[in-house]
């Protein structure tokens, strides 16, 4: 009988191991096949200051907004010296020719104000532009980088909680909405 029980002890023991070894392999799949389910996010004010993109678009428009204002400043200087003149003159001219040197001074405050408008709107336009041009930059690399290291989402930290990447059918925004527009007081 003392054979018995050592063969059954032994029978129970390898039992015991093969079941430790499943488990332990069922474990690692797990581990596996959930490890790939990474979700990350980015800070959106550190990356645009401190991605090199960003920081040569920012100079590209410093640069051109200096080219700018030195325009508008030579306009500025120039009426700035032609309402010099006209009062040093002003005792010599006739009605006539103070009435001129008015409009004139006028006509070169307004395409002054003008300008000013446009180089204003321009600039804006200009910053978008180059913004839009990093952010594009930026939202391609994080896709890219996103699918090379296998991320299921990346987040961006901003006051908007805006996303840069995430897997196809993570969003479940049409559900919400439906889900949200059944409320009542919502159906409208």
């Amino acid at each position: 009988m003392a054979t018995s029980t050592h063969k059954d002890s032994k029978k129970t023991l390898y039992s015991l191991y093969h079941a430790v070894v499943i488990i332990a392999l069922v474990f690692l799949l797990f581990m596996h096949v959930f490890k790939s389910d990474k979700i990350a996010y980015v800070d959106s004010a550190k990356l645009l200051n401190e991605f090199k993109g960003s920081q040569k678009a920012k100079k590209a428009f410093d640069e051109k907004a200096k080219v700018w204002q030195n325009n508008i400043d030579t306009l500025t200087a120039g009426i700035q010296e032609s309402i010099k003149k006209y009062e040093k003159e002003l005792a010599t001219l006739s009605v006539k020719e103070q009435n001129l040197t008015k409009q004139i001074i006028a006509n070169q405050q307004k395409e002054l104000a003008d300008y000013q408008q446009a180089i204003q709107q321009n600039a804006q336009e200009e910053n978008g532009k180059l913004t839009q041009d990093v952010i594009s930059q930026i939202n391609a690399f994080l896709l890219k980088y996103g699918k090379a290291h296998n991320y299921k989402m990346i987040l961006i930290a901003n006051q908007s909680g805006t996303i840069a990447y995430a897997r196809e059918g993570l969003d479940i925004t049409s559900e919400v909405i439906e889900e949200l527009n059944k409320e009542p007081g919502n159906s409208k």
